[in-house]
């Protein structure tokens, strides 16, 4: 299932639109935001144990809180993008073929150290 990326942008124009905070979104205020909400998410993570998925996953509460905040990251680099006209479909692309070359199964397969650190 791919996200639809336009759809969402098309969405956030729109409510942003709305309450006139266009003035507002500049790249700067949006990567700071970006910023917040992702040191935001950090926070659930914050003090607690190296915990398996599986029991951050069967904390209902927590996973719900972490849900919410995976989807400000998601929204503010989206509108970050959008404001900047980078069709954020295409730089993930392009990133992910960037390290597949970066970071090669047969150097990088079970090892936490980059190869070339090594």
């Amino acid at each position: 299932m791919e996200i639809n990326i336009d759809k969402i942008n098309t969405t956030l124009e729109n409510f942003v639109h709305d309450r006139d905070w266009t003035q507002y979104h500049t790249p700067k205020n949006l990567a700071i935001a970006l910023s917040v909400e992702a040191s935001e998410l950090l926070e659930h993570f914050q003090w607690r144990e190296n915990e398996s998925n599986n029991c951050v996953k069967e904390n209902k509460n927590l996973m719900a809180k972490i849900e919410e905040e995976i989807a400000d990251v998601a929204i503010y680099l989206a509108r970050l993008s959008s404001v900047l006209d980078i069709d954020l479909n295409n730089v993930i692309n392009k990133k992910l073929l960037l390290n597949e070359e970066k970071y090669p199964v047969s150097l990088s397969k079970g090892e936490f150290v980059k190869y070339s650190d090594r």
